[in-house]
């Protein structure tokens, strides 16, 4: 816990960084297409700092979630077998794409929407999407109000209580830690068990 403490930390001075917007911005895009850190985490930190930002920040990480997952989308389609297989590997999730593929084709846009919102690894989705080709404006749709809906709900607590979260945090810190790896855990499980 003193690594994520330290990390929380370090996050948290790049509130004041005049490169703070641009990491927030690369780590949405980069969280819904491949990499596993959620952009959250900078988001608060720099809500945290900066309070009365909180819905510019939203802002930025829905569009650059939005975007990223048009690039995860955009791997599943185009270069599945180059980039999306290994990153569909990477997380174990092989035995379940063909499953995913008949879900979309029912389902589509609610298990977009779910995964945009939730602790689901959202790459996986994005990619499966492209892959099964599901409709790119529904795809897109359910990426827009789910992860817009994810980061302004989170932005409006900071906008209003900024200054009670932050000490809440700093009090909590280890507790939140730990239930933010159960709640991504949770997530990958939730995954794993579509059956």
């Amino acid at each position: 816990m003193k690594f994520l403490k330290r990390w929380y930390d370090k996050v948290l001075s790049w509130a004041d960084s005049p490169y703070s917007e641009w990491a927030l911005f690369l780590n949405a895009f980069a969280e819904s297409s491949f990499f596993p850190i959620p952009p959250d985490v900078l988001m608060m930190a720099m809500e945290v700092g900066k309070p009365k930002k909180s819905f510019r920040f939203a802002t930025i990480s829905s569009i650059g979630s939005i975007l990223g997952g048009i690039a995860g989308y955009g791997i599943g389609y185009f270069l599945f077998d180059t980039i999306g297989r290994p990153i569909i590997k990477f997380y174990h999730l092989t035995d379940k794409f063909q499953h995913l593929g008949e879900l979309y084709n029912t389902y589509s846009a609610w298990i977009v929407s779910i995964a945009g919102f939730t602790p689901i690894p959202y790459k996986l989705i994005t990619i499966t999407s492209g892959f099964w080709k599901i409709n790119f404006l529904v795809f897109l749709i359910a990426s827009t109000i789910s992860r817009s809906a994810r980061f302004f709900i989170i932005s409006t607590l900071f906008y209003f209580f900024g200054a009670k979260i932050k000490d809440f945090i700093d009090k909590y810190f280890n507790l939140l830690s730990i239930l933010f790896v159960i709640l991504l855990i949770a997530g990958f499980a939730i995954i794993k068990l579509i059956k």
